[in-house]
């Protein structure tokens, strides 16, 4: 019997495989087209129009980078919004800190919330259960530019700019965001891999720029999102929390007693030293 892989669709010129040892959903959830698969190699496996979106195998790395980086910079974090992450991985990074007293999680599409309870519980690990979130099921876009809440970190884990995830990369959605942080609040987000996907990092860098005084971006490997480092953009108007010392952040994380397999806070102050060529597509 022939086998059935998933070919991925994201970039035209290059693409990759992950062969679909079982197929455990497949279907339209009303907004997009959901395919959640097992693979020998990265376990169980979450796609949305074509595209990976996370696996059990190597999700600990985005999860805990778009996370943890932010909430111990701010280092007094109490709400904490995050647009998207459907599959509950986010959420449950966040909740490991005791000090954040309420997480609003806001996703499009709840057959995405729905599927990942049922097929990729580890993902979310209870986060779903955990009284201190507040789901809340429609547009992030809308959400931001209409809540009168305040929020301390701000963590934007959207697909790739392509279908619904396309207006959470604009100008006027980072403004929107801004409206909602508290003083010293930052944003964080997913920029894709500047590699394959430079224009995501470019775009990104102006229009937060439009709205933040200090914009950067800080990168960590994930070897399902092909094509190298993956970016993730930063925002904020207190131009101390990116420049923070190891001791510094270590003063602060190791207090909070949470377990991590990828996260440190060297890895923390490492991450944002671009290579040369990074740099360059900023000039």
């Amino acid at each position: 019997m022939a086998e059935d892989w998933f070919k991925e669709t994201l970039h035209a010129e290059i693409s990759q495989g992950l062969r679909m040892d079982k197929v455990l959903f497949r279907d339209q959830t009303g907004l997009q087209d959901l395919i959640i698969f097992e693979n020998a190699k990265f376990g169980r496996v979450l796609t949305l129009d074509g595209v990976v979106q996370t696996t059990e195998g190597d999700e600990f790395i985005y999860h805990e980078m778009l996370t943890h980086v932010p909430v111990t910079a701010h280092g007094s974090a109490r709400h904490v919004l995050i647009i998207g992450g459907g599959d509950g991985g986010m959420a449950r990074e966040v909740l490991k800190h005791q000090g954040v007293e309420r997480v609003t999680m806001v996703e499009i599409d709840a057959g995405v919330v729905d599927m990942s309870k049922k097929h990729l519980p580890s993902l979310s690990a209870g986060a779903f259960d955990n009284p201190r979130l507040d789901l809340v099921i429609t547009d992030g876009a809308k959400y931001v530019a209409e809540t009168p809440d305040r929020f301390d970190v701000i963590i934007v884990d959207s697909t790739d700019p392509i279908g619904p995830g396309e207006v959470l990369f604009t100008a006027e959605f980072y403004a929107d965001c801004k409206r909602c942080l508290n003083p010293g609040g930052i944003v964080v987000t997913q920029n894709g891999v500047p590699f394959l996907q430079s224009d995501e990092m470019v775009n990104s860098w102006h229009r937060l720029g439009e709205s933040f005084a200090d914009v950067g971006f800080y990168i960590a490997p994930v070897p399902t999102y092909q094509g190298g480092h993956m970016a993730f953009g930063w925002a904020t108007d207190d131009t101390a929390k990116r420049h923070q010392s190891i001791d510094s952040l270590t003063g602060r994380f190791s207090p909070w007693d949470i377990k991590t397999r990828y996260y440190t806070p060297a890895v923390h102050a490492g991450a944002f030293a671009l290579p040369q060529w990074m740099l360059d597509l900023l000039k």
